[in-house]
């Protein structure tokens, strides 16, 4: 669907999350962490923005997703649903926020509900996790889930590396899938997982499943803003491709009002105001009666 210059594109909802998938039609997820990166995949027209707890080290500067609090990704996701229309807005519950019952992941939901505005939470995993998500579910909020390398768990996992690489494991990657799908999820995420496992599972399932690293044969993508911007100069994993390189632009913009602030070239005359005809010659003259 294509829209006029200036016309706004209609609300995504999970119903057209769902048809896409039926269609066939890609399905487009980006991350964003602010009001900015909103306006910007707003302007883009992607179908749906995941504010992630990879917050914690695009923009929070940890060195692991478990460090980033509820209080700080509320903040971010609040300023995330200022700037989007359209897109539907997924929040990640970080590490922590939801593990212990069903009661505080609930709670954690609705306070991402009532005061950052989400359409969605995203949780990571299967076993436990599975009950938690059918909780929130029936507590009247839409869960995406999260299966494959999931960043939360990854010192159990064995680091950032690729699941379901063998048969048995990517079975496990099936049953955590089709749990939380049960549970009521309306999506889920499939990250780092073999393409050809992803191929095989993904048949099994009946919503929609956006990939990040999980080769083609999903229902759509979502990318880290920071990297495929090319903002985010740490570790890059093998999925993600820079669409841009705005983070050298940065440093060259930078660089260059540093220089014309050093050289005196900035600010120039055309950067100023101007006191009415007159004015200054009194104020010279009333400062004068000052000295």
């Amino acid at each position: 669907m294509s829209t006029h210059p200036g016309e706004r594109a209609p609300k995504t909802t999970f119903a057209t999350l769902a048809a896409k998938k039926a269609a066939g039609e890609p399905i487009v997820m980006v991350t964003a962490y602010d009001h900015p990166g909103a306006r910007a995949a707003e302007a883009a027209g992607v179908d749906a923005v995941l504010v992630g707890d990879s917050a914690a080290m695009t923009v929070l500067g940890y060195d692991s997703t478990v460090s980033v609090t509820v209080d700080e990704l509320l903040m971010l996701t609040a300023a995330v649903r200022r700037g989007l229309v359209g897109p539907l807005l997924v929040g990640d519950l970080p590490f922590g926020s939801y593990e212990a019952s069903d009661e505080q992941a609930v709670r954690t939901a609705q306070r991402f509900v009532k005061e950052a505005g989400v359409d969605a939470v995203k949780i990571e995993r299967g076993g436990t996790t599975v009950e938690r998500a059918r909780a929130i579910v029936a507590a009247g909020i839409p869960v995406m889930g999260h299966v494959g390398l999931t960043p939360q768990t990854v010192g159990v996992l064995g680091g950032y590396r690729a699941q379901g690489r063998t048969a048995e494991a990517a079975q496990q990657v099936a049953a955590d899938a089709l749990a939380l799908q049960a549970a009521g999820c309306f999506a889920l995420v499939f990250e780092a997982i073999p393409s050809e496992a992803t191929a095989a599972i993904v048949p099994l399932l009946d919503v929609p499943v956006i990939g990040i690293g999980a080769g083609p044969a999903v229902d759509g993508q979502v990318l880290v803003f920071h990297d495929l911007l090319g903002i985010h100069d740490g570790h890059q994993a093998r999925f993600v491709k820079r669409f841009a390189e705005v983070g050298a632009a940065t440093i060259d913009g930078i660089r260059a009002y540093a220089g014309e602030v050093r050289s005196g070239a900035y600010p120039a005359p055309e950067h100023g105001y101007a006191m009415a005809a007159g004015e200054a010659e009194k104020l010279h003259a009333a400062l004068d009666d000052l000295r």
